[in-house]
Order: C-alpha cells, then structure tokens, then sequence
C-alpha cells in the first residue's frame, strides 16, 4: 500500500491544499515562525498573529532587535508564552551565530533554544527540501488509524515507529509536498472528532475505517493528574493626582506566563475566603500597617491550562497613601491608561476588560 498511499495523498493535496502565506514561500524565517505560532494553536487562531508578526519583524534581523514587552505584547492571547520568551532568543542566536542564515543540517537546527525535533523537521523539509519526515498530531493521527498502529504516540519509541513509516511513505515524493500534504489531510479529512470517513480518499485501505473505530486512534498513555491552583490576586489602586494607578507585578519564577504582568498575589491548595487572603504575608508585606478598603471581590471561570486548572480570584483594594514600592525588584506602578500596554495572561486581560479598566 505504500506506493498507492503517496500517490493518493500528494494527488489529494495538490487539488485541496488551503492557500496559507507560509505555504508560498520557501523563507526558513518565515516557516519557522509560523511553526512557533501554530504549536498548540489552531490555524484560524494562529493566523493572524502570523500576518501581525511577518508585517512588523519581516525579518529574524528585525526580531532580533525588539523588546521582549513588545513580543510579548503581540504574543498576548497566544499562551504558552516560553514560546514567545524562546522565539527571541532564538532569533538573537540565528542573527549573531549564524549570521541570519537557518541552518540546513536539522540535527544543527535542534541546538538552536526553541527547536525541537518536530520544528528543525518541519524547517529543513519544508525551507530546504531536506528529506526528513514532520511528524505532528495530525500525522499520528492519519497513520495509525490508516495503518491500524496502536503504539502509544505518546511514548519515545511511539514517535520513532511513526517517523520511520512516514520516512518510508514519503520516500519517492519531494519531502516538502508530502509533509505538507499528511498534515493537511490529518486537518481537514481524518479530524480528531468527527473525521469525514464517507468522503476519505483511504475509505478502502484504512484499518480503523473497516472496524469502524477511528475514535480509537490513535492510542495514548494516560495523561498526568490535572493540578488545581487557587489564586487570589491583590488588585492594589491608588491615586496619584487624581489618577488611577495599579501595582503590576512582573512574574519571573519558574512557572506559567514568566515574563508577563498580573498583580501580586497569594497561591493556596483549596479555595478560602477571598478576604482571608489579606491575612497571607504576601499582602501584608505589600500593605502591613497601611489603610486601605476593599472596592470588590470577583472570581473568573476555571482558566484551563495543560495539566493545571486555574481559579482566580480578585480583590480591588484601594489605598490613600501609597509608600515607593521596596519590597519586590519586579513590583512596578503603572498608570490606568498604560495598562493596556503591558503583556498579561488572558485571565488578567479578561478581568481587566470586565472592570473597565482598560
């Protein structure tokens, strides 16, 4: 079936590919970029931070020189934001190691911070023709239910059974069409959920289609126990000569959305009393001994991350007499109407945007 599968595949491909920019171009730059931005997002969601970041850095040059607020910024919306943290660090690497050029070699592309198998794959296929096979969820997807493989994809030695099928499918194809081609297949055709079998161009060859068990396909390990993570964020106002101003607190631990703003806050296991919190040393070592009054108290829905499951909750708390912030390197006090600047999780900006704030 192997010769028979490319055929119809790249044949397939040829006649119902989506026009997309990165796809008209052979740009190593570009093709990188939108891989970032295409990891763990969906094409109509990705595409226009794509569009946004081609029109203002057209190059890895122009990358390169800006400021992590404005990428971030951008990046807003996105998640995952170490994607966004490693993309210009990437770029500085590719500008001062290697002069602006990608390398070809994908084992060379892999030293590079933010490449990974997967990335360096898709790059040497798709920019230099290298004939190595992009293996993404799609193409799990397509092969094991086609081909009735039932190692989990989640597993080392998952991944390098489907390389190796798919190396030797693609073997008599140009490595950039048929990568392009399983990957548009798996999007369009052979969906997770509710896949267009009646119209599958494989309807006669797939093995999970004749025993009518494609939402068996393809096999995983169990995941990790989802965590639950209670934050109850201080949202501390003041005002300045009649101006609103608002502590932000630029997160820098090892942890979810490292380099963007929330507010200070205190994490517990379960859920409290949001006004327990202000009992926490986090809140007392901002405003222990200070006057202030609680201006509200909102809690937003479950944010949903991988492997954690957020609750946040917010108390506005305003305060006549603010001292100079000293308790935090990275504590800053930020004008209502510069708010909107700064690059925050969507949780923030969600809560931010209900409260009229920005």
């Amino acid at each position: 079936m192997s010769v028979n599968f490319g055929s119809k595949l790249v044949g397939w491909y040829e006649q119902n590919k989506r026009h997309l920019p990165w796809r008209n171009t052979i740009n190593p730059y570009k093709i990188w970029l939108s891989e970032i931005i295409l990891q763990q997002t969906r094409i109509d969601q990705g595409l226009k931070y794509y569009l946004a970041f081609e029109e203002r850095f057209p190059t890895v040059f122009s990358l390169a020189e800006a400021s992590p607020k404005e990428v971030f910024k951008m990046w807003q919306g996105l998640g995952y934001y170490n994607r966004a943290e490693n993309l210009m660090i990437a770029a500085k690497t590719i500008v001062e190691k290697y002069d602006g050029r990608f390398p070809e070699d994908p084992a060379e592309l892999m030293n590079i911070k933010g490449i990974g198998s997967y990335t360096s794959a898709a790059i040497a296929s798709l920019a230099f023709n290298v004939p190595i096979p992009v293996v993404d969820g799609n193409v799990f997807r397509v092969l094991s239910r086609i081909f009735g493989i039932s190692t989990p994809i989640n597993t080392t030695y998952g991944k390098k059974e489907f390389e190796i099928l798919s190396g030797k499918l693609m073997s008599n194809y140009p490595p950039s069409v048929f990568n392009q081609a399983i990957m548009e297949f798996g999007a369009l055709y052979c969906k997770p959920a509710n896949p267009d079998c009646q119209h599958c161009i494989f309807i006669d060859e797939c093995h999970a289609g004749k025993l009518n068990s494609v939402g068996d396909f393809p096999v995983k390990k169990p995941k990790a126990k989802v965590r639950n993570r209670h934050f109850y964020y201080f949202l501390i106002e003041t005002k300045i000569g009649g101006l609103s101003q608002f502590i932000l607190k630029r997160r820098q631990e090892k942890d979810i959305w490292k380099n963007l703003y929330d507010m200070p806050m205190s994490e517990y296991e379960k859920a409290i009393d949001p006004v327990a919190s202000l009992e926490s040393d986090n809140f007392k070592s901002l405003l222990g001994g200070l006057e202030y009054q609680i201006n509200s108290i909102n809690s937003s829905p479950t944010h949903l991350l991988t492997h954690q499951r957020i609750h946040a909750h917010f108390i506005h708390i305003i305060v006549d007499n603010l001292p100079i912030l000293q308790t935090e390197k990275y504590l800053l006090l930020v004008d209502q109407s510069q708010l909107i600047n700064y690059p925050v999780p969507r949780l923030i900006e969600r809560y931010l945007q209900d409260q009229k704030l920005i």
